[in-house]
């Protein structure tokens, strides 16, 4: 049978899952991103571009 971590390794352990866990949700979020075009900003003036 294994025991149920106590004390300090019970704490360490959950706070390494939840950086672990932050990580890839921040890498998740930052492949998605990288992955959209960007798109210029909207034109100030609010008259039709012009293009050649």
């Amino acid at each position: 049978m294994t025991k149920i971590p106590k004390g300090k390794a019970a704490i360490a352990s959950a706070i390494g899952s939840a950086a672990i866990a932050a990580a890839l949700l921040y890498a998740n979020k930052r492949r998605e991103k990288k992955n959209q075009p960007s798109q210029p900003g909207p034109i100030p003036s609010g008259e039709n571009p012009e293009t050649d």
